[in-house]
């Protein structure tokens, strides 16, 4: 197993690895909406906060040498179910590939912000 760490994407806020790298399988963790360049919430609405989740996502990617077009599951949370056509919006524009997905609506979420998004991306031939 290997992690994989990027300053392109927010630092671990916990005793966690942003990914690990496990065979072809690269396993990221959730990603919330902190802008890595100021370590801050700064998006206020679900769409922002979307694709500032989505930019991380893909920075860790990068980090793995993959992006989202390798991705085959995906986990989101939204911390209010009515964002989430707003949401699919935004991830659509990500995950053309269309990997599978779970989507569910959480009580809370750190930082209280609006979304998080984890990735399994396979690296494999």
């Amino acid at each position: 197993m290997k992690k994989i760490s990027t300053d392109k994407a927010p630092a671990a806020i916990g005793p966690y690895s942003q990914a690990v790298l496990a065979g072809d399988f690269l396993y990221a963790s959730g990603q919330i909406p902190i802008n890595p360049e100021t370590g801050n919430v700064e998006a206020n609405d679900i769409t922002a906060q979307a694709e500032q989740s989505m930019k991380n996502v893909g920075a860790i990617l990068d980090a793995a040498n993959t992006d989202y077009d390798h991705v085959v599951k995906t986990t989101c949370f939204l911390a209010d179910i009515a964002d989430f056509a707003a949401f699919n919006e935004v991830y659509a524009k990500y995950f053309t590939e269309k990997p599978a997905r779970s989507c569910v609506a959480v009580k809370d979420l750190p930082k209280n912000v609006l979304c998080e998004v984890e990735v399994v991306a396979y690296l494999g031939d």
